[in-house]
């Protein structure tokens, strides 16, 4: 689940500090000095919004976590990564455009914002991953639970979470990915 969760966050933090790189060179209608501390203040806000919100849904689905059993469909980190980057690609770039857009308005505070957004799924991804590792349990969403785009792993067609031990699969608790030692 975590994996869903942190998918979009590289993208949306990466893409929100390039439009405020850009966004910063126009004067814009409020003056750069304003501009940057409104960004200031939307990436704190956005990032506690994403980061908190629907937590209590997450909390529910994870308490009522069932052992995952030998039919359920359940993909590795790399393709549920591509599959959310793809399905929402445009979104992104939809938000990128008026990010960079907003900046002749007010300079650098929509590409902090989506900075901000960004950053607030990789807090709640990292939130997920201390509760994975509280109860020793890799929490996963069965694919066809998800949206067409690879979205949603708490959405209203999430019934439940499969559950499997902390060494299963190639993520690590928290979505990231897992590191392997070497071999001497």
């Amino acid at each position: 689940m975590a994996v869903v969760v942190r998918a979009g966050a590289a993208p949306m933090w990466w893409l929100g500090v390039v439009a405020a790189g850009i966004g910063a060179v126009p004067e814009g209608v409020t003056g750069r000095r304003i501009g940057v501390l409104a960004g200031a203040a939307l990436f704190l806000v956005g990032a506690a919004v994403v980061a908190l919100v629907r937590r209590g849904r997450y909390t529910a689905l994870s308490r009522e976590a069932v052992r995952a059993g030998k039919y359920d469909v359940l993909q590795d980190r790399a393709v549920t990564v591509r599959a959310w980057r793809r399905g929402h690609r445009w979104w992104l770039l939809l938000g990128w455009a008026v990010a960079l857009g907003s900046a002749f308005a007010v300079p650098a505070a929509g590409g902090m914002l989506l900075a901000g957004l960004g950053t607030g799924l990789r807090l709640k991804a990292a939130w997920l991953g201390r509760l994975e590792r509280a109860r020793e349990t890799l929490l996963w969403v069965r694919v066809d639970w998800l949206d067409r785009r690879g979205g949603r792993p708490a959405g209203k067609a999430v019934k439940g979470l499969r559950g499997t031990g902390v060494a299963a699969g190639d993520a690590a608790p928290g979505g990231a990915r897992r590191r392997t030692a070497a071999l001497v």
